[in-house]
């Protein structure tokens, strides 16, 4: 292990070359500790005479809280150069910060990383000359945040590493770091070598899973968190919905659900989102229903979630109608809101209906659209049949179209057999994203199916050309609580030889009645 970067005694610097400069000033501690800290101060010295000192004494307020009251302010919003500034204006007045005053700033380098690169190995340079980093736990969990929530994980660990005294906050914080920076093996083996780990810890390294896509890994993390007997609590359960919402384990999802209802958790607005958000993702419109009314306080999240659950499964009468209750019962729509009206009226054609929303949103709500809002509207073209006006909203659209929005449209294209369209469309996905293989499988797709077998041809010796290999998609199926994932011609699984003599039993019944497959049919045609 490497040890820490050298500290200087000014506290300038933590690191000569690997860490980025900024033009932050910081003054150094003194080295005799000032005791009187409310002492008058002598207006003829060069020292800043600040109301705020001027305050604190009239009130005998302890000033280190004063000071350190106005520099969380600024952290709070992101100004940490004035944060920094107040900081260097407290120091010239003599006034020593303590514990607080360190945990607030380095917040507030964590919250906001671009700024806090910089900021943070000042303040690091600082407290290693008082030993904060190494003997005050507080401090020492805060700079473990701040150096991840940078990106400078391997700092955190260094900073964990020399803390004389480790908490389960400082584990975790740890823990936490790895996981958000990609360290899945470091996590784990600090997680396994913790002496004691409690429900915070396993929530920390499932959500950790979570936030990385690997809704599988997290599910299993929390069927061992089960055997261990650590009880999850209510932040556990919402992040456990969340991967079943993402797999679309349905049946994991009701047995939580079960659960959450077993343990008097179901007063919890977020549990119950995330329920309405799983339900609908499932295709289970009407337990997410009976859990929105169930509820008690609802929160625009709540309606939100209601809206797009039942705009993505076909109720969209439902769906607007919950977009105006919403509205009369005092809450007022945000972007997401009305991402869920523009989705209910694309999936039933209603143009004018999706149009009057948007512009709604506009000009009443003054809220400015998104990227999400013109690809609803995009898609409002496409399924009504309205290609050339869907282009239209791809050319002037005020940001770049991303693939899934031109996407959208390609699709429409297939469906509709406009390869003309499709072409000029190509010419977009090609700029946006020229390694996408979705792209060139559809334009591909379209030839074929116009029967343009020199295009489809064409486009196949493209992708190999530019060493574009089409992803193989996948098919999953939530057995008992487990998750089964397939690809085309998977023989992996450890029941394959069952699985595919049930399929040539399946196929073998739909023969019997009749069924001719579709390329065959077409072959039959057209000989006719």
């Amino acid at each position: 292990m490497t040890a820490l970067p050298a500290l200087t005694s000014t506290g300038t610097n933590i690191a000569t070359t690997t860490l980025p400069q900024h033009p932050y000033t910081i003054q150094p501690p003194h080295t005799t500790r000032h005791q009187d800290q409310t002492r008058p101060i002598n207006r003829d010295s060069k020292k800043p005479n600040l109301s705020l000192k001027q305050i604190s004494n009239k009130t005998s307020i302890d000033p280190v809280v004063s000071w350190t009251s106005s520099i969380s302010r600024y952290c709070r919003n992101g100004q940490l150069h004035k944060a920094a500034s107040h900081f260097t204006q407290m120091r010239l007045l003599e006034i020593d910060p303590n514990h607080v005053t360190f945990i607030t700033l380095l917040s507030g380098c964590a919250d906001f990383p671009s700024q806090g690169k910089s900021l943070g190995p000042l303040l690091h340079a600082y407290t290693r000359k008082l030993s904060l980093d190494t003997c005050n736990l507080m401090v020492g969990a805060a700079l473990v945040d701040m150096y991840a929530k940078c990106g400078h994980v391997d700092l955190a660990r260094l900073c964990f590493d020399e803390l004389k005294v480790k908490n389960p906050v400082t584990w975790n914080t740890m823990i936490d770091g790895f996981m958000r920076n990609g360290k899945i093996r470091e996590a784990i083996e600090l997680f396994d070598e913790m002496p004691e780990r409690g429900v915070i810890s396993w929530t920390v390294l499932i959500h950790g899973f979570v936030k990385k896509g690997l809704f599988e890994e997290a599910l299993e993390w929390f069927r061992k968190m089960q055997v261990s007997k650590a009880e999850p609590d209510r932040v556990t359960i919402v992040t456990v919905l969340s991967a079943c919402a993402n797999l679309g384990a349905l049946g994991l999802g009701l047995w939580v659900h079960r659960y959450a209802l077993k343990k008097g958790l179901m007063d919890n607005v977020k549990i119950c989102n995330s329920l309405i958000d799983l339900y609908s993702r499932c295709g289970a419109i009407e337990l997410a229903r009976q859990v929105f009314e169930k509820m008690g306080d609802r929160t625009l999240v709540s309606w939100n979630s209601i809206i797009g659950g039942l705009a993505s499964n076909g109720f969209t009468e439902e769906a607007l109608e919950h977009f105006d209750l919403m509205q009369k019962q005092g809450l007022k729509p945000n972007d997401v809101s009305f991402t869920g009206a523009l989705t209910a009226c694309s999936h039933t054609g209603l143009v004018d209906e999706g149009l009057k929303y948007f512009d709604i949103m506009e000009r009443v709500h003054k809220i400015s659209p998104r990227i999400e809002h013109y690809g609803c509207i995009v898609d409002l073209y496409s399924r009504a049949g309205r290609l050339e006006d869907a282009m239209s909203v791809i050319q002037n659209m005020p940001m770049k179209p991303n693939e899934v929005v031109v996407g959208s449209l390609l699709a429409a294209c297939r469906t509709r057999g406009d390869v003309e369209l499709a072409e000029r469309l190509m010419n977009y996905l090609v700029h946006l994203d020229p390694g996408a293989d979705s792209n060139y499988v559809l334009l591909s797709n379209i030839y074929a199916a116009v029967g343009k077998w020199d295009g489809a041809c064409k486009q196949r010796m493209t992708m190999k050309a530019l060493g574009i290999q089409k992803k193989p998609g996948f098919s999953s199926i939530e057995i008992g609580c487990d998750i089964h994932e397939f690809v085309a011609g998977d023989k992996s699984h450890n029941k394959a030889e069952d699985i595919y003599s049930m399929l040539e039993l399946l196929s073998f019944d739909q023969a019997l009645c009749g069924y001719v497959p579709e390329a065959m049919a077409k072959d039959m045609l057209g000989n006719g």
